[in-house]
């Protein structure tokens, strides 16, 4: 079945970085779309950055465009979001998501952005 699970969050300072990872199985990785998304208590997932299935497009929310990075290695059936230069904002649950004849999430990593 289709699994997802990401890694890497944690506690960071205001002006930080950080890498997510998203590791990926049960489906074909190389030929799915994948998508990073967060999510803050109280408030809807919102999109953060998206990437074609063999990376040659991507596209990011405005709010994180020019710090964060969204790549793949299709090998290693993995996803990435390199977060450059975090705020408070970042605080969140950072999910990947795989649409594969549906939605299907990963149970998410814990970002805090905090001094």
């Amino acid at each position: 079945q289709v699994q997802l699970v990401e890694s890497g969050g944690g506690l960071v300072q205001p002006g930080g970085s950080l890498r997510l990872s998203c590791a990926a199985s049960g489906f074909t990785f190389s030929r799915t779309v994948m998508t990073w998304a967060r999510q803050v208590p109280g408030k809807e997932r919102e999109f953060v950055a998206g990437i074609s299935d063999v990376g040659g497009s991507t596209n990011y929310a405005d709010s994180v465009k020019g710090r964060f990075t969204i790549s793949r290695d299709n090998a290693k059936n993995t996803v990435y979001l390199q977060m450059n230069n975090l705020n408070p904002e970042g605080t969140a649950v950072y999910h990947c998501r795989a649409d594969v004849g549906r939605s299907y999430w990963g149970q998410g990593t814990q970002v805090t952005v905090s001094s």
